[in-house]
């Protein structure tokens, strides 16, 4: 530790292609490789030194670091040394992200679902997503960059289906001076509640007309050609930054993983990437002696990823899919990005703790959108991603691959406000039939109105009052005292 308490201990981050096993250095900034356009992980060459520290004395650490007061140690580098121990502490970016709770199911909801469950309330950050997690860690490392290298401008720039454009433009606006904006979104098919959000962070906002992945392709080209800074998934300091989900369950669970299943949306493939890196680190070091068992969860609608660990582990053949429509935005993706990082870390995972450590499970569009609804009409603020979770857990416990002694933990990648818009077309019934859903009436929740305005002009305060309230006894059900 330096004298006012910050980590002391410094790695040497090499950037390691997944293809060509080329390896760059970690003081440049690199998306994909220079000789073989692979993605890369970040590996860090000092590692060993972190072996030297006992599993018990690291747990302290993070532990008495959990109840301190230096802000830098406040968010996701609590676990500094395992995710960007290269960042200097006057660089460090913390906006209140990470840190998010774990709320057990109720009763009610773990009786019907037949396991029991949680969630981690990513939707608690401070864009409302998961995605701030790697976003303090990218911009932390971005900062760092213009200051060694006086650099007087920086576009930073993604493609997204919403949440990454809010989080990458609220990090640029409190970074400022070079750091600027801009987001490629694919038009129509952003929330309205999402938009709003780097548009009131002032980012420079691009439609697209398509989907996501013809959005990626022409940020991927920018990055490759022009001088940006590419924030998707695809830049693997944001992974690093969002393995501190995984360093948080395990604090949360006291550092025992034993038992436990983590259900984690696909999607680009970033986050279940970053969870299965951040565990393997957390089990090299004997911080814990289990790793969790990782499900995947895909929509039927963008489901490369299961049907490629559907098929014989010998005749396995990865092709993007056309993607339809789907209520988990984030999960419209046909061609994810970090799908060779997920190749490479399923199987170190199945390697140290068995095949059935690692897990893809795909559920239908009505399946999603019910089981959010689900979850919050039992005390969640599930978004649709949270749904997707839950969805694949009921289609996984269905397939006799959760038995009934595990701890299920779900992951709710937002807040369900952002996808109010999907609650209302389920609600009314105005889904288009791409997404092929049908709302039952079980799930459905309408406001209803009592008297008129007409009533309201026409009858005296007293007596609008007495017709309220004897419509509302009505309506409820209610008998007097």
């Amino acid at each position: 530790m330096t004298m006012d308490g910050f980590p002391a201990y410094r790695g040497d981050l090499r950037y390691h292609c997944l293809e060509c096993k080329c390896i760059y250095p970690g003081n440049e900034l690199h998306y994909t490789c220079p000789q073989c356009r692979g993605v890369f992980l970040l590996q860090d060459h000092n590692f060993s030194e972190l072996k030297k520290t006992s599993g018990a004395k690291w747990r302290d650490v993070f532990d008495r670091r959990a109840a301190g007061k230096m802000t830098q140690m406040r968010g996701i580098f609590r676990f500094y040394e395992l995710i960007a121990p290269v960042v200097d502490q006057e660089d460090v970016v913390y906006l209140g992200e990470g840190n998010t709770p774990v709320i057990e199911s109720s009763p009610k909801l773990q009786r019907l679902v037949g396991r029991k469950t949680a969630f981690k309330n990513d939707g608690q950050n401070p864009s409302a997503s998961f995605k701030d997690r790697g976003m303090a860690c990218a911009f932390s490392y971005l900062k760092q960059l213009v200051k060694r290298n006086n650099w007087e401008q920086v576009l930073t720039i993604c493609a997204s289906t919403g949440d990454t454009s809010a989080s990458a433009a609220l990090y640029a606006a409190y970074v400022d001076g070079p750091v600027k904006s801009v987001v490629l979104l694919p038009q129509g098919k952003v929330t309205s509640q999402q938009l709003s959000q780097p548009l009131g962070s002032g980012a420079a906002v691009i439609e697209l007309p398509g989907v996501f992945d013809d959005c990626m392709r022409v940020v991927e080209y920018l990055a490759d050609n022009y001088r940006v800074a590419l924030l998707n998934s695809k830049n693997p300091w944001r992974i690093l930054g969002q393995e501190s989900y995984a360093f948080e369950l395990a604090q949360w669970s006291n550092w025992d993983m034993a038992g436990r299943c983590v259900f984690v949306p696909i999607g680009n493939a970033g986050n279940i990437t970053a969870v299965m890196n951040g565990f393997l680190k957390l089990k090299k070091l004997k911080i814990i002696q289990d790793l969790p068992r990782i499900f995947g969860v895909q929509s039927i609608h963008a489901d490369p990823v299961y049907r490629y660990y559907r098929q014989a582990p010998r005749q396995r053949n990865y092709a993007p899919v056309e993607v339809s429509p789907s209520v988990a935005q984030a999960a419209m993706i046909g061609n994810p990005v970090s799908f060779p990082r997920v190749r490479e870390l399923a199987a170190r995972y199945q390697e140290e703790q068995g095949e059935d450590a690692f897990n893809v499970v795909h559920v239908q569009e009505q399946q999603i959108i019910e089981s959010m609804l689900l979850a919050n009409q039992n005390g969640h603020i599930a978004c649709t991603q949270g749904g997707e979770c839950l969805a694949g857990l009921l289609q996984a416990k269905d397939q006799g691959l959760v038995a009934a002694d595990e701890y299920c933990i779900l992951d709710a990648t937002a807040h369900a406000l952002k996808f109010s818009g999907f609650q209302e077309m389920y609600f009314s019934g105005s889904f288009p039939p791409g997404y092929e859903i049908i709302p039952r009436q079980e799930y459905i929740n309408q406001p209803q109105s009592v008297l008129s305005e007409e009533d309201r002009n026409r009858l005296g305060r007293e007596e609008f009052t007495r017709a309220a309230v004897d419509e509302m006894v009505r309506i409820l059900g209610l008998q007097g005292n």
